[in-house]
């Protein structure tokens, strides 16, 4: 075992290419990790971030085939040597997917899964503490399904934890979770590594929350690790950062427009920071914010009347999970739909679309009556872009899928498909399996095939979830550019960025019911309202309201509206 500020992760000229592939994914990567750090792990879509972490758990080159070369070696011993079963006693992967590992009926039933099969006699006793670690024994006789996607997320890292491992990857722990979940598993994380001494590595793209718990940054370009710093180092390499489309935090990049600089380790990186660095400027009041909701001066295009739906539990009750007295969707409108997981956002949208029947109610889309519409019908007027970007995947390319809709329907759409490739920058993705691809590279992929149907109305479940930082801005560019064919866009989301940049309507739902409808601007300044949903605002506007001024939507509007600058050389 390793002893502290030791390496407890070599990796040396490691490459690795997946069977199929027309190049390496790693291309002679090098990274040397010690005990007790805290790293995350950058890069773009497809950089080899998710592969790289396989090397440290053996499922490459053990469980993967494909060419590997190179070494890894953890904790004193060559991966090669050592079975995948052996080097989970020390290292604990939770998979961007972590849905999938969760295989058992109740929460400790799944908690003690990998000791009982190991033969442990106190696998239950082992569960118990990993349980505890995480701070969910209460959940421990609950059945999976129950769980809500934020007590999913930890029951999979309470299994991962499970063995006792001296190493925890966590790859993408925000991007299938609410902010404040999100917030709860970073808080795990840091008390795992600070109280406890385990090593944690993180796949993330979201530098907010790298400033705010991590220890160090590591950024992958073109196969290999280009740099591996601190992480107010790294967070200040501007330009190379820029280039891989990741953007340092939005306070950072306030200071940075400020002071017209691309470089000075003095800038804020968290809200703590900002708060101190921003304290004495005056602002100007901001006059936008009651503008009244787009849909004023729309016609309707979706109506929803006294809709509800229940699920069936083990013991025969049943519970509502929905419940819609009156919505009204109109042309032209950008809605995003947020709120905690679990709170109906999704069961609403399947709803819209045909896929769900709900127990009661009246759903009308574009003059179609959708609870008396088959679903195959319903697919010329509605495109709805599932939440596990795998499920939109049948054919056997990309290509085959983005046209399948228009094929089957002898439409010709040759112009619009290359406008999608395009603006999405996937051409080269378009002769690849969508299963095989990675979890960026498949949201991309995913939202192309939806965009594909040109439909009426579009929907999308989490679009921007796995998706770094220049391609969830191509993605908002793209659904600017459709708005003269798809008439409404709705988005289920937690990305609260994405909110702000491209919403014209928000809605807010908690246990199955709507608790807010209006504008992001006007939603930011109800504090009661997002704090009741469990939503935590983006950085630039939580630094506003810290600062006792209306929130800001974005870093130019929070900038725009300084009046004085001090120029002495201080800041207040």
């Amino acid at each position: 075992m390793a002893s502290l500020n030791q390496p407890i992760i070599e990796i040396n000229n490691v490459r690795y290419q997946y069977p199929g592939a027309d190049y390496p994914v790693l291309n002679g990567a090098n990274l040397t990790i010690h005990k007790g750090d805290f790293l995350a792990i950058i890069g773009g879509n497809g950089s080899g971030k998710s592969t790289i972490c396989k090397t440290i758990n053996g499922l490459i080159p053990h469980y993967f085939s494909g060419y590997f070369d190179g070494e890894v070696i953890v904790e004193g011993k060559s991966v090669k040597d050592q079975a995948v079963a052996t080097l989970s006693h020390h290292v604990g992967y939770v998979y961007q997917d972590f849905q999938n590992q969760l295989m058992k009926l109740t929460v400790l039933e799944d908690v003690s899964f990998a000791p009982l099969n190991f033969g442990y006699k106190d696998y239950k006793e082992k569960a118990k503490q990993a349980l505890e670690l995480v701070g969910i024994t209460h959940l421990q006789n609950k059945t999976i399904w129950e769980l809500s996607g934020g007590e999913k997320h930890l029951t999979a890292l309470a299994g991962a934890l499970a063995l006792n491992p001296e190493i925890l990857i966590v790859d993408e722990p925000v991007a299938q979770l609410d902010p404040q979940h999100a917030t709860e598993i970073y808080e795990k994380l840091k008390f795992l590594n600070e109280e406890l001494g385990k090593t944690i590595i993180t796949i993330e793209h979201h530098t907010e929350f790298i400033a705010n718990y991590c220890k160090q940054v590591a950024l992958i370009e073109n196969g290999k690790v280009k740099w591996h710093e601190d992480v107010r180092k790294g967070l200040f390499n501007i330009t190379e950062l820029q280039e891989t489309h990741i953007y340092p935090p939005q306070v950072t990049q306030a200071a940075m427009q400020l002071n017209d600089v691309t470089t000075n380790h003095d800038l804020p990186i968290t809200v703590e920071e900002a708060i101190e660095y921003f304290e004495g400027f005056y602002f100007y009041p901001d006059t936008n914010r009651h503008q009244p909701n787009l849909h004023t001066t729309n016609s309707a295009i979706i109506s929803v009347s006294d809709v509800q739906h229940e699920v069936k539990l083990l013991n025969k009750e049943r519970r509502t999970v929905l419940n819609i007295e009156e919505l009204t969707f109109y042309t032209g409108e950008q809605v995003a739909i947020v709120g905690n997981n679990g709170a109906g956002k999704t069961t609403l949208m399947k709803c819209l679309a045909g896929i769900i029947t709900p127990k009661q109610g009246e759903i009308n889309v574009n003059g179609i009556d959708v609870l008396k519409t088959p679903v195959e019908k319903l697919s010329s007027h509605i495109s709805y872009i599932y939440q596990n970007p795998e499920e939109m995947f049948i054919q056997d390319t990309i290509n085959n899928d983005i046209t399948f809709f228009g094929d089957v329907r002898n439409m010709n759409q040759d112009d619009l498909y290359e406008h999608i490739t395009e603006s999405l920058d996937m051409k080269d993705l378009l002769p690849l399996d969508g299963r095989l691809l990675s979890g960026g590279q498949q949201r991309r992929s995913s939202v192309a095939i939806g965009l594909g149907m040109l439909p009426t109305v579009m929907m999308l479940d989490e679009p921007t979830a796995s998706l770094d930082i220049g391609n969830r801005k191509q993605l908002i560019n793209i659904l600017h550019s459709i708005r003269d064919e798809v008439k409404t866009v709705l988005i289920t989301t937690h990305d609260m960025q994405l909110v702000a940049e491209w919403a014209t309507r928000v809605i807010v739902m908690e246990h199955g019911k709507v608790i807010f409808d209006g504008t992001p601007k006007v939603l930011f300044d109800r504090v009661d309202i997002w704090q009741q949903a469990g939503l935590k605002l983006p950085q630039i506007a939580e630094l506003s309201l810290a600062l006792n001024i209306h929130p800001a939507l974005s870093v130019n509007e929070f900038v725009g509206r300084i009046k004085e600058v001090h120029v002495d050389g201080s800041n207040g």
